[in-house]
């Protein structure tokens, strides 16, 4: 082969930078949707009592956002509330910053009157749903609407695509204003039982999917309450879970589904009954008397209501959920390769770099009832926390001032943060001496759950 000329080697040089740049621009040209929310309170009837709900752009619950991944959300607000307002993206990790991830004191709330600009970019995330952590009882103001993730088409997906994709959002759900339940709160006193359910912020029946008879559809659920897990059955028909919290799993048929506070599910359902109007059915879990509401799964032949028995709900059984919880498997295989943070498959042959015990409890601290971990009850600094720790401003948090283990001390309030380094590979061991089902939140990580002892 002749050497090549200078000119020739110029003329290489210069179609790589070109496709070089190409792809930087291909992979930098990924798609903006655009939001404008505006936010206000306003009259809403979800149990036939009127209330005082947040709405957005007029809508209880919100807007559905709808993406891709890798879509560039921006979602423009505009606080018309009395009071600070701020978003949480639940189930979302965010590929540019997790400053719009977390609970209060995370970021900045808005103000009355104020706007800020939500920039986003949604990783290889299915997608669950936002809420409203700046009110304390955000859920029961109607606080809360769906975001549905769909995997960009050169992603493969366990399944074949569905004929149809709903959302169900349900949860238990107050009368009383999120004002009176603050005041129940801080009064010293625990909160009233909830006075029913609601299935995308209607009571019985309120909502009904349509499907036609054959083909499959995937429903996605998450439990947007305050109090209570729930449980969810469809009258005559099955449901086959593939997806958890944003990641695919071993695919597994349950005639019904414990979901508990803040978890989002998909499973497909196929319309393989006679044409009729069936139940979908979402019960409470844990306590008594049991809260019921329901929605319709209409098929579109339909010729009546179903004769089949509705699916019997477990009511008070602990063993259930857990063994239920235990079955559930990630498929690794799925959506491409995702290694633990230390390069390994073989996840039982992971070095465990730290263990870390976190035990809830409840005191009355300044009369008012108030929830710890490991002795420390939160509270939020004037300055958000992320905003102290990009400017490195002294005085607002200290790291490691929430311990590792339980402590033996009353409660006491304290703005904690724990500290942790990058790509560790973290045992986190959840305890609970209450007599009552408690769920904690992780916002914007990856875990999996190992093991549950009752």
């Amino acid at each position: 082969m002749e050497p090549r000329s200078s000119s020739s080697s110029a003329l290489a040089a210069a179609a790589l930078l070109l496709a070089s740049s190409l792809l930087l621009a291909a992979r930098a040209d990924d798609p903006y949707r655009f939001y404008t929310w505006n936010v206000t309170f306003g009259d809403i009837y979800p149990l036939g009592v009127k209330q005082e709900g947040i709405l957005i752009n007029g809508q209880f619950p919100g807007p559905q956002i709808e993406a891709v991944t890798n879509d560039n959300i921006i979602v423009n607000v505009f606080n018309n509330l009395p009071v600070p307002f701020l978003l949480s993206w639940q189930g979302i990790q965010q590929r540019r910053s997790s400053w719009q991830d977390g609970v209060y004191g995370t970021n900045c709330p808005i103000p009355p009157g104020g706007n800020f600009t939500y920039n986003m970019q949604f990783k290889d995330q299915i997608g669950s749903y936002y809420y409203f952590p700046s009110l304390l009882f955000h859920k029961a103001a109607g606080g809360y609407g769906g975001i549905r993730v769909l995997s960009r088409p050169r992603i493969p997906v366990p399944f074949d695509p569905p004929a149809g994709d709903f959302t169900i959002l349900a949860g238990d759900w107050f009368k009383l204003n999120h004002t009176d339940l603050k005041g129940i709160l801080d009064s010293g006193n625990d909160l009233s039982f909830p006075d029913g359910l609601l299935i995308n912020g209607q009571g019985s029946n309120g909502n009904r999917f349509t499907v036609d008879q054959g083909k499959t559809y995937r429903f996605r659920v998450s439990n947007v309450g305050i109090a209570t897990s729930v449980n969810i059955r469809i009258q005559g028909h099955s449901m086959l879970l593939v997806e958890v919290e944003g990641s695919h799993t071993m695919q597994t048929t349950f005639t019904s589904i414990d979901i508990h506070l803040g978890q989002s599910y998909s499973f497909l359902v196929t319309a393989d009954q006679p044409p009729a109007d069936y139940s979908i059915i979402v019960s409470t879990r844990f306590i008594t008397p049991v809260l019921t509401t329901t929605a319709i799964l209409h098929y579109s032949n339909a010729n009546g209501a179903a004769t089949v028995p509705p699916p019997p709900a477990p009511t008070t059984e602990i063993d259930f959920s857990l063994n239920q919880a235990r079955s559930i498997r990630w498929n690794l295989t799925a959506s491409g390769p995702r290694p633990n943070p230390q390069g390994s498959y073989h996840y039982g042959l992971v070095n465990t770099t730290r263990t870390i015990r976190l035990a809830n409890s409840r005191a009355t601290i300044n009369g008012k009832l108030r929830y710890a971990v490991n002795s420390i009850s939160f509270i939020p600094a004037d300055t958000p926390l992320k905003v102290a720790d990009f400017y490195n401003i002294s005085g607002v948090f200290t790291l490691g001032s929430m311990p590792d283990n339980p402590t033996s001390g009353g409660a006491y309030l304290q703005t904690s943060v724990m500290a942790a380094n990058m790509r560790e590979y973290v045992e986190i061991i959840f305890e609970n001496a209450e007599n009552f089902v408690q769920s904690w939140h992780i916002d914007g990580y990856a875990f999996w759950v190992v093991g549950c002892i009752s």
